[in-house]
């Protein structure tokens, strides 16, 4: 997916010997870093794309064209549903909302609404523009297409509500790709590296940066198997991880860096 995107360089502003006053209504940034709880096996062969949890089993939306599908499974790698997308499709994000699923495409520009438990396409909307990540809230999808902005769709209908840009230190992020909605916050694999942001949905700014290079990515080495999937273990501090075409899934909890 998006082989040729560019990676977002995030820098801070040049020093002047002169120094602005301090802003003290900035967002206070955190620095963490996971912590590994366990490791699972994973499929190998999945070019993961979305990553959710419903109850015991984790739902993995996949992508490449004649190779894209979505899929229920175990943690242990048991499958138990899987559904083929058309090879003119290239599967992305998904987010499951209320009894149904929504699968994101990357160049083609529709979702695929879906039945939660069985998978099965039961409608599909057209929308502008790239699809990459989405996850969801009680009342909004959020979806992002590799820029800098959050869009916020209605979970019926897809329709776009609102948007948003997510800025570091009121800089842009750029490559904002695979989402998961927390309790009121997002967090957003950056495409092409080991950061997660965790962003606040109602004034787009980064509350942490999560370096996550510590984990181990065992997968076969291609520019494009990067870290890529995550999903919150409810009522708990932990996450689910993974990359794309990564053997491992990886339970983790974010911690203070150093």
């Amino acid at each position: 997916m998006k082989k040729f995107a560019a990676l977002a360089v995030l820098s801070s502003l040049p020093l002047t010997s002169c120094a602005a006053p301090k802003d003290d209504s900035a967002t206070e940034v955190e620095y963490l870093v996971p912590e590994i709880i366990s490791t699972y096996s994973f499929d190998s062969t999945s070019f993961t794309q979305g990553l959710e949890l419903d109850g015991e089993e984790l739902i993995v939306g996949t992508g490449q064209y004649g190779g894209s599908r979505i899929y229920r499974s175990s943690i242990d790698g048991t499958e138990s549903v899987s559904q083929e997308l058309a090879p003119e499709f290239f599967g992305e994000g998904i987010t499951k909302s209320g009894d149904v699923v929504w699968q994101l495409t990357w160049n083609e520009g529709v979702a695929f609404k879906r039945d939660a438990h069985t998978l099965e396409e039961i409608d599909r909307v057209s929308y502008d523009g790239e699809g990459w990540g989405i996850c969801s809230t009680q009342n909004s999808l959020i979806t992002t297409d590799g820029g800098s902005f959050l869009t916020f769709r209605d979970p019926d209908s897809f329709a776009e509500t609102n948007s948003l840009e997510v800025t570091l230190d009121g800089s842009p992020v750029e490559n904002l790709n695979e989402l998961e909605c927390v309790n009121g916050e997002v967090y957003a694999n950056i495409f092409l590296s080991t950061d997660i942001m965790r962003i606040d949905p109602d004034t787009g700014e980064v509350t942490a940066v999560i370096d996550a290079s510590n984990i181990p990515n065992n997968a076969t080495p291609d520019v494009n198997n990067v870290l890529n999937g995550i999903a919150h273990i409810p009522d708990t501090d932990r996450f689910y991880i993974t990359g794309k075409r990564w053997p491992d899934l990886y339970e983790v909890r974010f911690v203070p860096a150093g």
